[in-house]
């Protein structure tokens, strides 16, 4: 197989686990996404969490629609979160080009440790 072709099939299987691990834990293609984008095609970081945000978004439309057809979505909560989301992620993708990439990485570190953290107690 060509290197080109390597390539491809590697980033179809970085967004098959992202999309499976998104759908069956609801965590977020970016946890995956990201760090698999920065050391698997050694793509820079603030590049990496563009290009995830890219990614993420028809993983979380097809989840949305299943999970919709399966009655297990709480609109009014949803619908709340998601204005919110709006905000924040315009405010999130303002200050990514203001944060250097070394502290991009000690806060998304700090953030899966909290995360990891809240979900085991």
């Amino acid at each position: 197989m060509e290197k080109n072709s390597k390539n491809n099939f590697k980033k179809i299987l970085i967004g098959v686990s992202a999309g499976v691990i998104s759908g069956l834990f609801t965590a977020g293609g970016g946890l995956i996404l990201v760090p698999a984008f920065m050391y698997m095609l050694k793509m820079e970081p603030k590049k990496a969490r563009s290009t995830s945000i890219f990614c993420i978004l028809p993983m979380v439309i097809t989840t949305a629609i299943i999970y919709s057809k399966n009655n297990l979505i709480n609109w009014k909560t949803g619908l709340y979160c998601a204005i919110g989301g709006i905000l924040g992620g315009a405010v999130g993708a303002i200050l990514l080009n203001k944060v250097h990439d070394k502290y991009l990485k000690i806060i998304f570190a700090i953030f899966l440790i909290y995360a990891s953290y809240n979900m085991l107690f």
